[in-house]
Parts: C-alpha cells; sequence; structure tokens
C-alpha cells in the first residue's frame, strides 16, 4: 500500500502530469471507479472525451438451427466420421444460406446462427436445410422471429437474438418454430402453420404464441389457401366502370376520342 502523499508528490515533480485522485476502498485502480479513471486517461492522451457510440440497429431475421441429439450420432458414427458429417453440413448451411440471400452469422456447436432481410426466406431455409440435413441421416430444429437487433460488426445482438434462441429451445425433432409475430408477416406466402399454444419464454416477458412450419404448406381451403389463390389486384381493379369503358374505346376506337376531344369546347375559350 503507497500513501496518497507519494502520488502527489509524483504528480508535482514529473512535467504535464495531471493528477487524479478518485475516492474508495480498494487499493486497485481498475476496482475503483474504472470508467472515471478511464475517462481521466483518454482526456489526458487525445485532450478529449468521445461520446459512446451509438449501436447500429436494424430489422433481422434471426434463424436458430440445431442437430438433435449430437451427442448420440458422434458416439455411434465415431469422432472421425462425425466431424465429415459437421463439415459438410456446415458447407450446406453455408450455401442455401447465400442462396435464400442470408448471413451465416457464427456458428454454435451444433447448428448456426443466421439472418435474414425477411422471415420468409428464413422459413424456405429452414425447410431446404431441413431436408438435407434428414438426407445426411441427421434431424435438426429450427427457431425464426423478426425483431431489431443490434450490429455488432460480424455479429449481432439485442432481445431479438434471445427471443429467436428461446424459440429453438421449444422445437421438437424436426420443427421449424416461429413466433405470431412472423406468422403474420408471411401472410400471402403459401406458408401453413400448426398451433403449438403460448408459452413463456425464459427471460423474456409476456407470453408467447408460437407455431410450427406445416411441412405440406397451406392445407386447401384454409384462409391462407385463399389469400394465395387470390389473383393480384391490377390497375383495373380500382378503376370505374365509366374509366373501364373510356379505356377499351381508347384502345379499340381511338379515333372516336380524338374526334370527340376536337370538338369538346376547351375549358376557359372565350
Amino acid at each position: 500500500m503507497l500513501p496518497v502523499q507519494a502520488g502527489r508528490y509524483l504528480a508535482d515533480h514529473i512535467p504535464g502530469a495531471r493528477y487524479l485522485e478518485v475516492d474508495g476502498v480498494d487499493h486497485a485502480n481498475w476496482l475503483t471507479e474504472p470508467d472515471r479513471i478511464l475517462t481521466g486517461i483518454e482526456e489526458f492522451l487525445t485532450g478529449s472525451h468521445a461520446a459512446p457510440s451509438q449501436s447500429h440497429r436494424a430489422l433481422r431475421t434471426v434463424l436458430f438451427t440445431d442437430m438433435v441429439a449430437s451427442t448420440e450420432h458422434a458416439a455411434a458414427a465415431g469422432d472421425e466420421r462425425w466431424r465429415a458429417v459437421l463439415h459438410r453440413f456446415g458447407e450446406i448451411t453455408a450455401e442455401l444460406t447465400e442462396r435464400f440471400g442470408g448471413t451465416v452469422v457464427k456458428s454454435t456447436g451444433d447448428g448456426h446462427l443466421i439472418t435474414f432481410d425477411g422471415p420468409t426466406q428464413a422459413i424456405r431455409c429452414a425447410e431446404t436445410l431441413r431436408d438435407h440435413a434428414e438426407s445426411l441421416g441427421i434431424e435438426i430444429r429450427a427457431g425464426i422471429h423478426t425483431g431489431e437487433c443490434e450490429l455488432l460488426g460480424t455479429d449481432i445482438g439485442g432481445i431479438a437474438v434471445h427471443i429467436a434462441a428461446r424459440i429453438l429451445g421449444q422445437a421438437g425433432v424436426g420443427e421449424i418454430l416461429v413466433d405470431r409475430t412472423v406468422r403474420d408477416l408471411v401472410v400471402g406466402s403459401g406458408t401453413g402453420f400448426e398451433d403449438r399454444g403460448s408459452v413463456e419464454l425464459r427471460g423474456v416477458p409476456g407470453t408467447w404464441q408460437l407455431l410450427a412450419v406445416d411441412r405440406d404448406g397451406a392445407h386447401s381451403g384454409s384462409a391462407e389457401a385463399e389469400l394465395v389463390s387470390m389473383p393480384t389486384p391490377g390497375a383495373r381493379t380500382a378503376m370505374r366502370r365509366s374509366d373501364r369503358a373510356v379505356e377499351v374505346m381508347a384502345r379499340r376506337t381511338p379515333w372516336i376520342l380524338r374526334g370527340m376531344a376536337r370538338i369538346a369546347p376547351t375549358t376557359g375559350s372565350r
């Protein structure tokens, strides 16, 4: 333990030194108000203290995948064979993620964290990943959520990531589980869902309705199937009958409209 007078003496006898004294009960400076000490060092070295940067947030669809019973598979296949399976599935994950316009953020050991600009791409990617996994003799499960994420360089963070991870934890073998937010966003995409009820997600406030993506898509007669079968409204849908009549006349007998335009009085003429 050094007396405080020794520090004051050094500051007085070092040219250009600045003395900062911080109250506390710990001798180690990194345990006593570290933010204040670091701010003092920054100001001394740079002449100013930069305000903390605001995190960059953006809307993303977060997909978590996870291999089911990976430990049992590794024990049955042997280390070398299992490493080959993991490597191949990692390659497939990267290829399919790129195909569906996503980004593999990182490996989670037995799965991956992937982001997409929209939920439909995430669902289609998860479905295709599941098919490829089954062809390799393994099974996966997936959890999907759409929300604002913190973009941390090549990584992401925020509550949306936690929610997606908790949804994954509720998924069964071979299931692609989403919440109601995702279901509402993909209306009209032809995706079918099976209700899995409402649950509480650990560490996340409120109750969350979860739904499993139906392997067979939207069932015939369902509201989603009817939406998909509806024709996309065109410009004529919003036109009045008189407007449509003029349009037909313009296409079939344009000379009539030109003649009517010549004989019609010009607005404002004298």
